[in-house]
This record gives structure tokens, sequence and C-alpha cells, in this order.
């Protein structure tokens, strides 16, 4: 794990932007809407870190009505 993490991290988007490349090269449209949902996805993904970080840093409520 400690040689694969940062390969891993780096050949990703590196594979990402050739395969946008190579899209492009065959329909552009196709891929404009690949660059899309790579955005839609990335969205969600912060949106879900930034409530796994508030959460994470906001101290346990004992009395919460959600814990019933």
């Amino acid at each position: 794990m400690r040689i694969a993490r940062p390969l891993f991290m780096v050949t990703t988007p590196i594979g990402v932007l050739l395969g946008l490349r190579e899209a492009w090269g065959i329909r552009p449209a196709l891929a404009l809407l690949m660059a899309l949902l790579m955005g839609v996805v990335g969205v969600f993904y912060f949106l879900t870190w930034r409530v796994y970080r508030r959460e994470r840093a906001a101290p346990p409520n004992p009395g919460s009505s959600r814990d019933r």
C-alpha cells in the first residue's frame, strides 16, 4: 500500500485525461459529456467530504433527537 496509493493517485488523473483526449478524437460531444459527468461526481464527492469533516469536528450531542 505504501507504493500503490501514490501510484494510483498519479496514474488515475493521467488516465482520465488520456481517455478524454481519445473520446474527443472519436466524438467531441462524448468527451464533453464525460467531463461533465466527472465534474458532477467530483462535486458530490466534495460535498460528502465537507459533511464528513463538519460532523467529525462537531462535539457529540448526547441529547440529540436524531439518536432516538
